[in-house]
């Protein structure tokens, strides 16, 4: 059988020799990662200058080989080109989009770096799985060493609207790029329209969803990644014994918890859903002391502006909306700027009776997943979540809602404390449902079918 070799910007810490730490793409790829796959990628480690040493640690039969990088290199090709370009521009947000030749210029270099680098790791037989838009170019550089392997590229976060794509000066090169790769995937169907819409753009050759290239069929594909289901609500029933939970229960005092949890990220639409639930508050004041919200915001890209420009902005509106509403013995949000571990936020979304998770623009959101997977089916939680997370495609039994629309959160917020139990576990085994059909085992399986199908 094919060895399957992961590449992706990072990689996870297994310096223990302890298996990876369950969380984000470890659970896509747990499946996937058989005793004697590899897994490549950046170390997290920034050095003074450019490196292609390879250090190689293992754990489980897995080998997680790393490269460190240059110190300018990251700050142009991780904070610049992918985080400042990339990222806004993907997410549709192009007045956020800075574009910068030179940061551009290290973008393709760290790619070339990657691609050298795993050269010293590849058998001829290996599969190739490179993973987000960190990496787009890693394909080209492969092939132009003379790689023939099957290689598989999946994209994370959303693709643009083919107008939007066209602002970035080098689109051109990073859609020659991407077809290097044998099989593209995407989380949802509209984000592979959107991808073969702008290869037609470019007079690139599209038939079905392949698209045709120098006597190559490079195929197209929907695959959307899922967690361990299981596994997630396993995590929220242990979690609920914690102390911690059991004095969020008491601090409560038979109130209604609400929650979210996001990387402080503004594509993640926090300043609008604090409007909303002011407004809420506002329309609803039925409501008033009858629920507390909890936001949990983990820093994320502080060294970034517009991300310090977002954290005051939040601090403000939160003490904007407590100053407003509270009262003696009761605050209406928690505002919280740390990251929180996987187990105790399993277990805040068991204890909690609505899950708000409005991003403006997201590839997926295994949050929204995860929030589904950790309710007791006896009395589960509402999940409230943005038409425009890949998400909401595979989940139509949650309150939907658009994320700009101030108005109608505030009104899902009401419905979702007025819902009867009935309709709340209708709504619930519908959702449980499709996230066990979608789940991590099932997105590592079919892409990895469709990158052996290959010819």
């Amino acid at each position: 059988m094919a060895r399957l070799v992961i590449v992706s910007n990072r990689v996870p810490d297994v310096s223990d020799g302890a298996a990876p730490r369950a969380g984000g793409l470890a659970v896509g790829l747990a499946d996937a990662l058989v005793p004697g796959s590899v897994w490549f990628g950046w170390s997290g480690k920034c050095i003074d200058t450019r490196s292609h040493e390879v250090t190689r640690a293992e754990a489980e039969g897995v080998t997680y080989a790393t490269i460190d990088l240059a110190e300018a290199d990251h700050r142009a090709f991780y904070l610049g080109f992918s985080n400042a370009t990339l990222w806004p521009l993907f997410h549709m947000m192009p007045s956020f989009v800075t574009f910068d030749s030179a940061e551009y210029k290290a973008y393709r270099e760290v790619n070339e770096q990657f691609a050298e680098a795993l050269m010293a790791l590849l058998r001829p037989d290996d599969l190739i799985w490179i993973h987000d838009y960190q990496l787009l170019g890693v394909a080209a550089d492969l092939r132009r060493r003379g790689v023939r392997n099957r290689i598989g590229f999946f994209l994370h976060i959303p693709f643009p609207a083919p107008a939007l794509f066209e602002l970035l000066p080098c689109a051109e090169e990073l859609l020659a790029g991407m077809l290097a790769h044998d099989v593209i995937g995407f989380h949802t169907p509209p984000d592979r329209a959107r991808f073969l819409e702008a290869m037609a753009a470019h007079g690139y050759q599209v038939q079905g969803d392949d698209v045709l290239h120098e006597g190559r069929r490079i195929r197209v594909v929907v695959t959307p990644i899922g967690i361990d289901v299981e596994g997630f609500s396993r995590l929220a029933g242990r979690a609920i014994r914690r102390v911690e939970a059991k004095r969020v229960v008491e601090s409560l005092n038979g109130r209604t918890l609400m929650i979210s949890a996001d990387r402080l990220d503004y594509t993640k639409g926090l300043p609008a859903r604090f409007d909303a639930y002011r407004r809420f508050l506002g329309s609803y004041p039925e409501h008033r002391r009858r629920i507390s919200f909890l936001q949990v915001a983990a820093p994320s890209r502080e060294e970034v502006e517009k991300y310090k420009s977002l954290r005051d902005e939040l601090a403000y509106k939160a003490g904007a909306i407590n100053g407003a509403f509270s009262d003696f013995d009761w605050v209406p949000l928690r505002y919280m700027t740390r990251a929180a571990g996987r187990g105790l936020l399993a277990g805040m979304f068991r204890i909690s009776h609505i899950g708000l998770v409005t991003p403006l623009r997201d590839g997926m959101n295994l949050v929204a997943m995860e929030y589904i997977a950790a309710q007791d089916g006896a009395d589960p939680g509402v999940l409230i979540l943005s038409r425009f997370a890949g998400a909401a495609s595979l989940l139509p039994e949650a309150l939907l809602v658009n994320p700009y629309d101030i108005d109608a959160m505030a009104a899902a917020m009401d419905r979702a404390m007025s819902m009867s139990l009935e309709e709340r576990q209708e709504r619930h085994e519908a959702l449980l449902e499709h996230i066990r059909t979608h789940n991590a085992t099932a997105f590592s399986r079919s892409f990895v079918a469709a990158l052996n199908r290959h010819h």
